[in-house]
């Protein structure tokens, strides 16, 4: 069975609708296992010093949970089955290892959209993509 793994990003909601919709499409072809993920950036030492350490890890969770439920909403009003994590670190990276990690063959990205920040460093999934070898996942989106 295929492992597919969905980014979340909660700023996006358009993004998230489209790789639902993908998703949902897929799943409707061929049985698939879906992996929702929130990655949560890193927070600078600044701000990290006012927090305990297990305090933080419970803050970053519970942000990443409550960022996650719109894509958790649409699946489960599609009947597809899913399963969520969050992680924390540089979102790039993160998907890829966590792409790796989880063994998914596909990362489904929702349409991006054209941004200053796109043209300059790249989309994300142009990001995932360069991290990771073909073989290791397919990256599907902008």
């Amino acid at each position: 069975m295929r492992q597919v793994l969905v980014p979340i990003d909660p700023a996006n909601e358009a993004r998230t609708r489209s790789a639902v919709a993908e998703v949902v499409a897929m799943h409707r072809q061929e049985p698939i296992g879906v992996r929702l993920l929130r990655v949560q950036p890193r927070l600078s030492g600044d701000i990290a010093m006012f927090f305990g350490t297990h305090e933080l890890q419970r803050l970053q969770a519970d942000a990443g949970a409550e960022d996650l439920q719109f894509a958790q909403g649409l699946l489960a009003a599609a009947g597809v089955p899913f399963t969520s994590s969050v992680l924390v670190g540089r979102s790039a990276e993160t998907i890829a290892r966590a792409a790796r990690e989880f063994g998914c063959d596909r990362i489904v990205f929702g349409d991006e959209g054209k941004s200053l920040a796109t043209r300059v460093f790249g989309s994300l999934a142009g990001q995932v993509r360069h991290l990771l070898d073909p073989a290791e996942a397919q990256v599907l989106g902008s």
